[in-house]
């Protein structure tokens, strides 16, 4: 038995078995969670119907944030296989690629600003509505966010901005949705080499960089981050709402780093 046994979770965000939402959905599934899937294209749609069938679900909706009607179609074909769930799980960011790399003062453009935003804070806030009458008691909202958000990165550029609102947005939420038993929080993860992060710009540098000066002296894994969402997922967290948990191997608590002669 696990401790999320009788729990339903939707997990978004899902691109390989690399990501970020794959690893969540391993510890969800491994704590006993029932899971449900979105796909963005039907590109993707193979790679997480099996991603979904070895972890014994059969459920996998078609979801674009970017469009707010098919949002709530996503949901609409969602209450057809599950009345109530417990958990969501958004792991949505997207901006242009060009906008991550260089200087973000030269590369920031207004459409780039706007994508950002919507598609990796809006979403968030979006799909909360969608899914609050769907929410069961002491249900768990969980997003996942950066150090960006409040420290410059570099090429991190116009993601800082966009991750600085969902943070935001999360507190929001948080008290809107606290009255109903709905708790509402983020993980803040290290840098993890995934298919989004690729897309910016001297990542393998950051990396090899956060590996030699974090505490822990490594990088945080995708299993690291799910067991943590599992927590937050879970009963045993009922008290923690509004929340950005960080899960960077101490990185962010750290002054400065030099080697002591």
């Amino acid at each position: 038995m696990g401790f999320l046994d009788g729990k339903k979770a939707l997990i978004s965000g899902v691109a390989s078995n690399r990501s970020i939402a794959f690893g969540v959905a391993q510890c969800l599934h491994r704590e006993g969670a029932e899971l449900a899937f979105t796909y963005q294209t039907d590109k993707l749609k193979p790679r997480v119907e099996k991603i979904a069938a070895d972890l014994n679900s059969s459920i996998c909706i078609p979801l674009d944030v970017s469009d707010d009607q098919n949002i709530t179609n996503a949901f609409a074909e969602l209450k057809q296989n599950w009345e109530t769930f417990d958990i969501m799980i958004h792991s949505i960011a997207f901006a242009p690629m060009e906008e991550l790399k260089g200087s973000f003062v030269e590369s920031v453009t207004r459409e780039g600003f706007k994508m950002a935003h919507e598609i990796s804070s809006y979403s968030f806030a979006s799909m909360a509505r969608e899914a609050k009458p769907m929410l069961s008691d002491n249900a768990s909202l969980l997003t996942m966010t950066y150090l960006g958000s409040v420290k410059s990165v570099p090429n991190y550029n116009v993601m800082g901005p966009a991750k600085a609102s969902l943070e935001s947005t999360v507190r929001f939420l948080a008290a809107d949705l606290g009255p109903q038993g709905i708790r509402v929080n983020a993980i803040s993860a290290g840098p993890i080499k995934t298919l989004a992060a690729a897309g910016v710009s001297g990542f393998r540098g950051l990396l090899k960089h956060v590996a030699s000066k974090t505490s822990i002296r490594r990088n945080v894994t995708i299993e690291d981050v799910g067991n943590t969402a599992a927590f937050l997922s879970s009963d045993l967290a009922a008290g923690i709402t509004g929340e950005t948990i960080y899960v960077d191997g101490g990185y962010r608590n750290l002054g400065m780093t030099f080697d002591v002669e």
